[in-house]
């Protein structure tokens, strides 16, 4: 399985990301129009083989405004799979499950960590993505513009999917190695354990929301059969498929190394919180917060 695996290394699925993005007015109507403690929420893995370099998540940038991870990758470094600013920006990338890559393709992880640190809006960004998606392997792009003040925009673009990025209505949404709400079984299923976990948020504290999240971001049952994937990933995914269809991937030198967890309420207080393996051993992991307010 793992010899399979590494004759396209360049192919890295991650596993789903679910996010919940509510309605978000000026902060006068807040307390009596949303519906929630948090107006976004957002629970995500990173799969990777655990031999690939990379940084914990930290502030870096122009003061210290981006959090995330860094790959440190050779020839892809600085590149990241998630991230937030200070300033309200927060992106999140998959890969899009394909059995041929173009190892000549530009790196993924840059889309992230361009927005993260651009001016650009986020329907300007994905628009300008989308004219150059080409040049990439296949991804999935969630960008957003979050502000207390203004509201919140979310953007998604898949250059596998239609030619143009679109604007999230809010509601909950999932998003795995094929196109934004592509029902796999397993997305279906991690999408279900995450609504009922958001559903008990208004009663549950917030650190116990974020230990149920973390929870469903570990659960490790197979959903199979699923066509689907099969059809998508053809022989590449054949060799792991028993593995590859669940919330988190576990496989030799392989797998889900990487739980992140963003909440952000309606006074625009953001609490991220990291997971990760240590030592590229599974049974070793630590787990850090970061808050902050949003500046806008």
């Amino acid at each position: 399985m793992l010899t399979d695996l590494r004759k396209n290394q360049n192919q890295k699925p991650t596993s789903p990301v679910l996010i919940q993005v509510l309605p978000s007015w000026p902060p006068s109507l807040l307390a009596s129009a949303a519906p929630s403690p948090h107006r976004l929420i957002l629970a995500a893995n990173r799969d990777e083989f655990y031999h690939r370099p990379s940084k914990l998540a930290d502030f870096w940038g122009n003061n210290n405004e981006v959090l995330s991870g860094l790959d440190m990758e050779e020839g892809k470094e600085g590149g990241t799979w998630l991230g937030i600013s200070t300033r309200g920006k927060l992106a999140a990338l998959t890969n899009y499950l394909q059995p041929r890559q173009d190892r000549d393709a530009r790196g993924r992880g840059e889309l992230v960590t361009h927005f993260l640190t651009t001016d650009m809006d986020s329907l300007s960004y994905l628009k300008k993505v989308s004219a150059e998606g080409h040049l990439y392997n296949g991804f999935n792009l969630i960008a957003a513009d979050l502000s207390t003040e203004k509201g919140d925009v979310v953007c998604y673009y898949g250059n596998r999917g239609e030619p143009e990025p679109v604007v999230l209505a809010p509601g909950t949404y999932g998003l795995s190695n094929a196109l934004l709400e592509t029902p796999w079984r397993k997305l279906c299923f991690g999408k279900q354990l995450f609504l009922d976990a958001v559903e008990r948020s208004q009663e549950l504290p917030k650190d116990a929301l974020i230990a149920q999240l973390l929870h469903v971001l570990n659960n490790d049952e197979a959903q199979l059969p699923d066509p689907a994937i099969e059809d998508q990933g053809r022989e590449y995914v054949q060799p792991f498929l028993s593995k590859y269809a669940a919330v988190c991937v576990r496989c030799p030198g392989y797998g889900t190394r990487t739980n992140t967890v963003i909440l952000v309420d309606a006074d625009g207080h953001v609490t991220f919180t990291e997971r990760s393996m240590l030592d590229k051993d599974p049974s070793c992991w630590e787990t850090s917060t970061h808050e902050f307010k949003l500046q806008s």
